[in-house]
């Protein structure tokens, strides 16, 4: 249902003080999302029963999908930021590299990702003018990267703060320890880039076999009306398809559990 909003960005908050493991939905977005999957409940159902009022007595389960939405849109944030911090300490370790403070890296880095990301909005542009801001009004840099990692709940940003907090209070050599930390937390991201890539297709093919049992009804349905209406108009026919109705939604959500790999 992506179609209803192409960026869940959009009804957010223009707040760089996000706490990316929250998504609070608007009212209108949950009537959106509820009234779109009541519509593919409906449509599913009928394709099984034959039978409006059946359909209707299915479509509140339309309201458990927001929470499963949040859910999606809260994980699609997380590795957006997550994907964009890469190329942040690219440009953190480029400037370093050429003799530039660790304060002046950063404001460097927003022109560098403004040349990635053109959208004012994005996450991590948003984090860095932030941090910027902070570092403007004297405050320390550590205070300011120490927020971004607690809100992030994300464990490459969490470990570039740890490292950084421990070079700059031991006076270890930034530059060195900046590149080192980049590069293993790169390749981390890298090898997730690369896992997400070989799952997609799979991912792809999950989707369409869940859907062609669905297809194969209403063919049927179609072209051999007279062959399928006792599964249509008898007790034991819709019960049949209940339980075929069950067992192909249980398959789509343990086939999407597997696909979910944390790397």
């Amino acid at each position: 249902m992506d179609w209803i909003f192409k960026n869940s960005k959009s009804f957010e908050k223009a707040d760089v003080l996000i706490d990316y493991d929250v998504y609070v939905m608007k009212p209108v977005e949950k009537i959106l999302y509820v009234t779109a999957a009541a519509v593919v409940i409906f449509i599913i159902a009928f394709v099984f029963y034959h039978s409006i009022i059946l359909s209707l007595l299915l479509t509140p389960l339309s309201l458990f999908y927001p929470k499963i939405r949040t859910k999606e849109i809260i994980r699609k944030r997380k590795n957006e930021l997550n994907l964009q911090f890469k190329d942040l300490l690219y440009s953190l370790s480029s400037s370093l590299t050429a003799g530039k403070s660790i304060e002046s890296s950063f404001k460097e880095a927003i022109k560098d990702l403004s040349i990635l990301y053109p959208s004012p909005e994005t996450y991590i542009i948003q984090e860095v003018e932030y941090i910027v801001r902070r570092i403007e009004m004297n405050e320390t840099i550590e205070s300011a990267l120490e927020d971004l990692s607690r809100r992030s709940h994300l464990e490459d940003i969490e470990n570039f703060f740890d490292v950084f907090k421990t070079c700059k209070r031991t006076g270890g050599n930034m530059v060195s320890v900046m590149r080192n930390t980049s590069n293993i937390i790169n390749d981390k991201i890298e090898i997730k880039e690369e896992i997400n890539t070989m799952l997609s297709s799979k991912k792809f093919e999950q989707r369409v076999l869940s859907i062609m049992p669905v297809l194969i009804i209403v063919i049927l349905s179609v072209t051999t009306e007279d062959y399928m209406a006792p599964v249509f108009n008898t007790p034991i026919g819709r019960i049949v398809m209940t339980i075929a109705m069950v067992v192909i939604a249980a398959g789509y959500f343990i086939s999407a559990k597997i696909m979910d790999i944390n790397v």
